[in-house]
């Protein structure tokens, strides 16, 4: 580095949105507001039908109520900015916000994690030791495990921005992507990132295999209960409790899986498909859990109705 050469550290990024799609942004933007307007209507819904039926006072809508708040928090942290990138050109974001939106996407997205491996939990003790259920799964047990899995990912994230922060941005300022999503961020840096990248793929790994391995174990413990079943009715009606947690882990899982890869090995893919992933991972998740709980959830559904439907109440009522 020359002694009069005076290299000034950037201040602000630029998010490009989706490279190669510019013109397509107004209309892009369109989709990504009904998704956000989905999401925290759901989401609310959900949250007020298991607050007013004390019915649904259950560990199990006690964790759906987490997830529920958590992917109105996730979108939140996403949504707004991408809106105005794509519709008011507000693409610059400062260096401070953009780590701190970081920070609060992956710490979000590993707490989504954590609350599916809970509900996983949930399903396993309820069919396969359910004379323990209520001893099992307390509310203060439900509250530890919640914050037992928002500290886990507090601590695995905080890390993130405080060594991107002590990295030198002097020249790359432009960040192909719609939010500013870590390894975006980490590739600017005109210096040696292999901290960096090294500590982000092992952030990802070890959630994600742990949290798969977690729930792959409940899910065998509980096909193998289900089949000793006699009946096939019960087997049906034990199933069909896990139907709704299954859906969501296959929506969750799936695009953050794909994202992931195309990151780092997918060097084919083109930028704009991934980016397209990487923001559908964040979006349609939280827009479909509501949908596929309310739709699979018979307490719900019919809560959801009467709640609405004032005129049904009675007749719904008589259903339970």
């Amino acid at each position: 580095m020359g002694d009069n050469v005076t290299y000034y550290h950037i201040s602000s990024f630029f998010l490009v949105g989706i490279p190669g799609l510019q013109d397509f942004h107004y209309w892009i933007g369109i989709p990504v507001c009904l998704l956000f307007a989905l999401t925290l209507l759901g989401n609310s819904v959900i949250i007020v039908t298991i607050k007013l039926e004390p019915s649904l006072h259950q560990p199990m809508y006690f964790f759906l109520c987490m997830l529920a708040m958590n992917d109105m928090a996730l979108i939140s942290s996403t949504a707004p900015k991408m809106l105005g990138i794509f519709w008011f050109d507000a693409h610059w974001i400062d260096f401070n916000v953009c780590l701190a939106q970081l920070f609060f996407i992956h710490t979000f997205c590993i707490i989504e994690s954590a609350l599916l491996v809970a509900m996983a939990f949930d399903r396993y003790v309820a069919i396969c030791i359910p004379l323990h259920y209520t001893t099992i799964l307390t509310t203060p047990m439900v509250i530890k495990m919640f914050l037992v899995g928002a500290m886990r990912a507090i601590l695995m994230v905080l890390p993130t921005p405080l060594l991107i922060k002590r990295l030198p941005y002097y020249t790359k300022y432009v960040i192909n992507h719609a939010y500013c999503e870590h390894m975006a961020v980490v590739k600017l840096a005109s210096a040696n990132t292999l901290i960096n990248r090294a500590y982000g793929i092992s952030v990802a790994l070890s959630v994600m295999i742990l949290d798969l391995g977690l729930i792959a174990t409940s899910y065998v413990k509980i096909l193998q209960a289900v089949f000793r079943l006699s009946s096939q009715n019960a087997r049906s009606k034990a199933l069909g409790t896990c139907a709704a947690h299954v859906c969501t882990i296959l929506v969750s899982y799936t695009p953050a899986l794909f994202s992931f890869l195309t990151h780092r090995i997918g060097k084919k893919v083109l930028p704009s498909v991934h980016i397209i992933f990487a923001s559908l991972y964040l979006l349609v998740p939280p827009t479909v859990n509501p949908l596929v709980y309310g739709v699979k959830t018979k307490q719900i559904r019919d809560r959801v109705v009467s709640l609405f439907f004032s005129n049904k109440k009675i007749s719904e009522e008589k259903n339970i």
